[in-house]
């Protein structure tokens, strides 16, 4: 992509979008807060699994419901659910597990951290399947 190919509009709410996402990723820990020596990382297991849900439900909103607005996509799914999720986050946890000589944990988590993506993602997608075919 070359520059002159930026719409200014898409990389103003992906901007938006991006640190409202990071914004409320952040409550989130405030709010689920742990000791990296002990337990799970629940805040990013998940805003991880609340953000794979709401992708699923968001493509079917975009692609198959109806048709969006040209910004719902960049704004909602680039943006806001970009910011909200964090694969580097997760990765530096498991790497602290792993590391920390908790493997079995790290293994553990990374094992579960990957179920629940995809299992949130399925229902995302089947829900807003649903939900559409039920109106």
């Amino acid at each position: 992509m070359r520059s002159s190919d930026l719409d200014p509009a898409v990389l103003a709410v992906v901007a938006v979008g991006g640190a409202l996402g990071s914004a409320a990723r952040y409550g989130v820990s405030l709010a689920l807060p742990h000791d990296p020596a002990s337990g799970l990382p629940w805040a990013t297991l998940a805003v991880n699994a609340v953000g794979c849900l709401l992708i699923g439900v968001l493509t079917v909103v975009v692609t198959e419901a109806r048709t969006a607005h040209r910004l719902a996509r960049p704004f909602l799914g680039v943006g806001f659910l970009g910011g909200f999720t964090t694969f580097s986050t997760w990765a530096v946890e498991v790497r602290g597990m792993l590391a920390g000589g908790r493997a079995l944990v790290g293994v553990g988590y990374l094992a579960l951290t990957l179920v629940v993506a995809f299992a949130a993602v399925a229902a995302g997608l089947s829900v807003a399947r649903w939900v559409r075919g039920s109106r």
